[in-house]
């Protein structure tokens, strides 16, 4: 009867922690920051507030434990808000939103010009930069779980 408690005391607490697993999401100034002392891929979700695909991925993709585990064992995670007010530092350039406007903060807004730089067309797009920081990867559009981990490991 222990034994039974003991496994059934474990699997709950498993299935706790899968519940609460989120991705650990960085701004790309921490993200970059933290690849000059530790290299490894960023994985950038480029995104903005208004986006339904961008809401789904958020749903059922971001939220799923194995996508979770994947980026965040092999990743520095990136989520960019494409229309927002963030300074972003990348390559010597600073990059911000002059045009952004407080009141469309949930609708359509201004595009950053850091997002202008990364040449976005739609969103969410997803990036995968190398360890140095430069880009290698596009993944555009919307990905159900086991076609995003598909992209991220191949």
């Amino acid at each position: 009867m222990k034994k039974f408690l003991l496994i059934v005391s474990l699997a709950f607490t498993a299935m706790t922690f899968a519940q609460d697993a989120k991705i650990n999401w960085l701004t790309l100034d921490q993200a970059l920051e933290m690849q000059q002392k530790n290299p490894k891929p960023i994985f950038m979700d480029i995104y903005t507030e208004w986006c339904g695909p961008c809401k789904m991925l958020d749903k059922n993709t971001f939220s799923d434990p194995a996508v979770i585990a994947e980026i965040n064992s092999k990743y520095y995670a990136v989520k960019f808000n494409g229309e927002g007010n963030e300074v972003v530092h990348y390559k010597g350039e600073t990059f911000s939103n002059p045009g952004y406007d407080p009141n469309k903060k949930t609708s359509r807004n201004s595009m950053h010009e850091f997002t202008k730089k990364m040449e976005v067309k739609g969103y969410p797009s997803m990036y995968i930069l190398d360890e140095n920081g430069n880009e290698q990867k596009l993944i555009l559009g919307y990905y159900k779980p086991e076609e995003l981990l598909n992209e991220l490991k191949s």
